[in-house]
């Protein structure tokens, strides 16, 4: 009788298992991360930094949820309060690493466009609140080459009274953004950590379990088997609910789920900067506690109401090579639906061709983005026990705070 098929296995699995691959984990080291987005990375990397020996896991075989997800807009300039402060701090972190580990990274800042004096009027407020320099107050025909619509630019200038209903009449830059390329970024931070003195990053590596160690503080139980560290930081995002459920319900985390899309530049158009509009105002701090803000909320609902109710950012920037990403919608859930409403695609390309001054745009791709949000608060930083630590960014601003966020906590280990 023949043997079956898969009695040679055997042997071969387990002389694997009795020859442990390049990718088996250190018993020990000085600080576990579980999750290797963005926010994970930055823990890693400022606790290399500091000398310490790290091990960086992820359930993944590669980076694939929000921090790819995303325009890969640093969007410093438009926090306030707190956030403000750990997004300036993280901005020196993400220029140091660009050119550490090779991503592409740009300074050309965000340009607001506004269509309306309202939206005109909320810019100079902002403006005035900082230092001179930050941010630049531009004429129509500045907020219009900046947008690659140079030639379309009207006569009237900053100081001319804007017109309700024109195509643009000013617009502002904004200085101390940063923009990456959500592609590539997380990839090659990760395989370069990987390649420096005491840091490893293991992907296909689920955390199982966390208890207290017996030679370190806390212990890791992970698919491959178990770490012992001084300190864990588990920055997994919107799935801290699928391993701390009691955190995540004190913190009402849920997952924000957003439509957008891909799509060629239109006429080989190039855009420097990432690109905000009247919505984008609507959403970040900094605009939102501006005494023209309820203003502009009122108009935007008089006159766009469809975009409020589909909770729309409309806004844009542009890969290295020359893919425009486009969106964008927000919705709330604990559970997220994974299906896309094509009306919602269609009302956010609308608007998006309307800023570019453009009759059609070539959608290459849609998809779904997802991130932790949180009416509790934008951060959350729990002590699970000694030495484990939930770190989550619960709200749409994990790039930008990311770095800034990682330093604070890595300074305050002992």
């Amino acid at each position: 009788m023949p043997h079956p098929p898969w009695a040679s296995i055997n042997p071969v699995m387990t002389q694997d298992l009795q020859n442990p691959p390049a990718s088996a984990l250190p018993a020990s080291v000085d600080v576990v991360v579980v999750g290797a987005g963005v926010v994970g990375l930055a823990h890693a990397a400022l606790a290399a930094d500091r000398g310490l020996s790290v091990l960086v896991i992820d359930r993944d075989h590669r980076a694939v949820g929000a921090s790819i997800r995303n325009f890969g807009h640093c969007c410093i300039t438009a926090q306030t309060g707190g956030l403000y402060e750990l997004a300036m701090a993280g901005r020196k972190h993400w220029l140091d690493f660009s050119a550490r580990a090779g991503f592409w990274s740009t300074e050309s800042g965000a340009v607001v466009v506004a269509r309306t004096a309202t939206e005109l009027q909320v810019l100079r407020e902002l403006a005035e609140r900082r230092e001179p320099g930050q941010i630049v107050l531009l004429t129509a025909a500045e907020t219009l080459t900046r947008l690659g619509r140079g030639q379309d630019a009207p006569a009237a200038t900053e100081a001319s009274a804007p017109n309700e209903s024109a195509d643009v009449v000013g617009g502002a830059w904004l200085r101390d953004d940063l923009r990456v390329d959500p592609r590539t970024t997380v990839a090659n931070l990760a395989a370069w950590l990987d390649t420096q003195q005491d840091i490893a990053v293991r992907w296909n590596t689920s955390a199982l379990g966390f208890e207290a160690g017996t030679t370190r503080t806390a212990m890791v139980r992970t698919s491959r088997g178990v770490v012992e560290a001084d300190q864990v930081f588990v920055c997994v995002g919107h799935d801290v609910d699928l391993l701390f459920p009691d955190v995540a319900e004190q913190h009402r985390i849920e997952r924000c789920s957003l439509q957008m899309a891909a799509a060629g530049a239109p006429g080989g158009l190039e855009l420097e900067p990432a690109v905000l509009t009247a919505t984008s105002m609507l959403r970040y701090g900094a605009f939102v506690e501006l005494p023209s803000a309820a203003a502009l909320l009122a108009q935007v609902q008089g006159q766009d109401p469809e975009l409020l109710a589909i909770g729309a950012n409309v806004m844009f920037t542009q890969r290295p090579d020359g893919t425009l990403l486009l969106g964008d919608s927000h919705a709330y859930q604990k559970t997220a639906d994974p299906f896309l409403a094509e009306s919602t695609s269609d009302l956010l390309l609308d608007r998006i061709k309307g800023v570019l001054g453009v009759e059609s745009l070539t959608v290459t791709e849609r998809w779904q983005g997802i991130y932790a949000s949180s009416d509790v608060g934008p951060i959350l930083v729990a002590n699970i026990r000694p030495g484990i630590t939930a770190v989550s960014v619960t709200a749409g601003i994990g790039m930008t705070v990311s770095f800034g966020l990682a330093e604070r906590n890595v300074n305050a280990l002992p």
